[in-house]
This record gives structure tokens, C-alpha cells and sequence, in this order.
């Protein structure tokens, strides 16, 4: 009998947030903080809330005492007294009779003296939600770093609204404070790489999209670009090994193609050239912004050889790109591992 019973699985968990994490922002000292969690039953059937626990006893909850119907959407209500400067982050355990495990909530953010707030312009438009930003280059990454990039935003909707960043790679987390936002009101983001899940050396580019709630639909104008250039270690060399390196030198950093003038492609060439000791090795050549092709005419240099890097420019193609078009070229030469070759062209 007692071997069978601890077979028995436990019941999965019939309620299901929303969001099971609310960062309040900035909170002002001694003025209580409230967070509210919309909740769902999901299970086949009425459910109650059996007890409630907090991580400590600054923190209150209201939540309902009576049966909860399958399939209805629910609230709780969390309370934080402020009565601490700095960080907080407050835990409230639920238990339903519908499940052996309770489910966790947690809201967060960090109690201030005086409120602080972003006195920047809000430049961009991403979907119907106003940023400091757009696109984001995480440059000169060595493997193992976390960079963080933030951005502010601001609710410029006449609703009130969760930020949220949708499409997100592995390689990328978000977290936005406060996470929700009455009209008018401002929030940052903080956007982390995490360099280790970076698979290739060189440009990596992913699109996410800035939602104004969670499920919302991603278009093109909720776009936003994210760039990545990691570079590869040469720690390990030697003294010796620096000296006799390899040294890439190209014959300019801005190609000016001048204007288009009703042509569809415009053309041009930069020389590449070893100055080095021992061979130089392109070992790749990435653009930055479609509408452009290269083409190489070879990919490794005995000192003293060069080569020429023909680049051709798509009139098409460029006019509907919002950035500066760029060629990236990762080499072996340890001072020298990322040349950016800008991109000159008007119509």
C-alpha cells in the first residue's frame, strides 16, 4: 500500500499567471507598494485557495476566500510596506486544493529616497510604444562577458500597457522596471548578452520585437535589430608569437561610391594588404545591412601580398535600409581582429 501511494504522481499545478514576476520600479521610501497578479484556473474544476505564505511579514495579500470556477480569471493582490532603502524582492507562495505544490509569485524593485527619471528624448517609435532606441550593437565581445545594453520607454499610449520583448535568442535576456506602465509613465529595460551561447566569432544579428503585452502580434514596426560582434581570444600567444603576427592593412575605412544617379548598382574596391610576418587569414567578411556584395580574392595573405575586397552596392535594396550599410572583416591579426569598412553610397 505505501509503495504504491508514493508512486502516485502529484497534481500538476491549475493556476497559471499571467505574469508570475511584477518589478514595481522605483518606489518611494515608507509608501507602500502594491502588485497585482491576474491568475486563471485552468483545472476541470472549482479550485479554493487552501493558505497563503510570504517570504516575510513587510508584505501583505489579499486573495479570494471563496470557490474559484474552472475556467475563471482571478486576482491577488500583494502589498510591500518600503520600509527599507534599496533592492527588494518578495516571495508569496500559493496553495490551491487543486495541487500538492503551491506556485510562487514574486514582485520586485527598489525602494529610493527621491524618484529619478529619465531626462533623455524619447527618439524612436517602436510599434506604439517611444524609446531612446532602436537598434542595439554589443561591440568588441569577448567570449564570457555579459554586456548590458538599456533602453528607456516610454507608454505614450492612452492604455495602460506591459513591455515586453518577444523573439528574444537564447544568447539574450530582458527584464523592464517597472513592468507595468500607467499612460504617460517610463520604464527601463535592461537587455543582457550572454556571450558564452554565442556559437560563431564575428557578426551575429537577431531581430526581437517590443510587444506592449504579453501574446501581443509582432510586425514591422515593433522591430528592433540586435547586433553582436565577438572576437576571437588571442591570449593564449605568446611574446614571440605578437612580434611575428600578422598585420592587416587596408587601404581605407570609409569606401565612397559617390551616387547612384539612376543606376541600379554602383561599384568599388578597397585594398587589403599583410604587413605582417607570418600569413594573414580573413576569416570572415559579414555585412551589417542586406544590399551589399563582396567579393574577395583571397583569403589568406603571405606577408607582403595583398588583395583587393570588390564591394558592390544595390540601389534597391539600400534604399530601404535604416543604418549605415558596413562590411565587417574578422582576421587572425591580434591587433587588429575587427576591421569595419563603412559604406559611402547616396541616391
Amino acid at each position: 500500500m505505501l509503495a504504491a501511494t508514493a508512486l502516485l504522481p502529484l497534481s500538476a499545478q491549475t493556476i497559471t499567471p499571467t505574469s508570475s514576476v511584477i518589478d514595481c520600479g522605483q518606489v518611494v521610501y515608507q509608501s507602500p507598494v502594491t502588485a497585482q497578479f491576474e491568475l486563471l484556473n485552468e483545472s476541470d474544476k472549482a479550485i479554493y485557495i487552501s493558505d497563503v505564505q510570504t517570504s516575510c511579514g513587510c508584505t501583505t495579500v489579499n486573495y479570494p476566500t471563496g470557490s474559484i470556477p474552472k475556467g475563471k480569471p482571478f486576482v491577488i493582490t500583494a502589498q510591500y510596506d518600503a520600509k527599507m532603502l534599496g533592492h527588494f524582492e518578495k516571495y508569496v507562495d500559493v496553495f490551491t486544493s487543486g495541487s500538492e505544490e503551491p506556485l510562487m509569485l514574486t514582485m520586485r524593485g527598489v525602494v529610493v529616497a527621491e524618484l529619478k527619471g529619465y531626462v533623455g528624448e524619447y527618439n524612436f517609435v517602436v510599434g506604439r510604444l517611444k524609446t531612446d532606441a532602436q537598434d542595439l550593437l554589443y561591440d568588441d565581445i569577448n567570449r564570457g562577458e555579459r554586456p548590458v545594453h538599456e533602453i528607456h520607454i516610454l507608454n505614450s499610449t492612452s492604455e495602460t500597457v506591459n513591455p515586453v520583448f518577444m523573439h528574444l535568442p537564447d544568447y539574450l535576456k530582458a527584464e523592464v522596471s517597472p513592468s507595468t506602465l500607467a499612460p504617460g509613465q517610463s520604464a527601463v529595460a535592461r537587455l543582457t548578452l550572454e556571450s558564452d551561447k554565442l556559437r560563431d566569432f564575428g557578426l551575429t544579428q537577431t531581430t526581437i520585437y517590443l510587444g506592449q503585452y504579453p501574446g501581443d502580434r509582432i510586425s514591422p514596426e515593433k522591430e528592433m535589430v540586435i547586433s553582436t560582434i565577438l572576437l576571437p581570444d588571442f591570449t593564449h600567444l605568446t611574446e614571440n608569437q605578437l612580434a611575428r603576427a600578422p598585420q592587416v592593412q587596408v587601404s581605407t575605412y570609409n569606401l565612397d561610391l559617390g551616387r547612384f544617379e539612376g543606376k541600379k548598382k554602383k561599384k568599388g574596391s578597397v585594398e587589403i594588404e599583410n604587413t605582417g610576418q607570418t600569413p594573414l587569414e580573413i576569416r570572415s567578411l559579414q555585412m551589417f545591412t542586406p544590399g551589399l556584395k563582396v567579393e574577395l580574392g583571397t583569403q589568406r595573405l603571405r606577408p607582403g601580398e595583398s588583395t583587393k575586397l570588390k564591394v558592390t552596392a544595390e540601389r534597391n535594396v539600400l534604399r530601404n535600409v535604416r543604418t549605415q550599410p558596413r562590411i565587417l572583416m574578422i582576421t587572425n591579426d591580434p591587433t587588429n581582429p575587427k576591421v569595419v569598412i563603412n559604406i559611402d553610397v547616396e541616391e
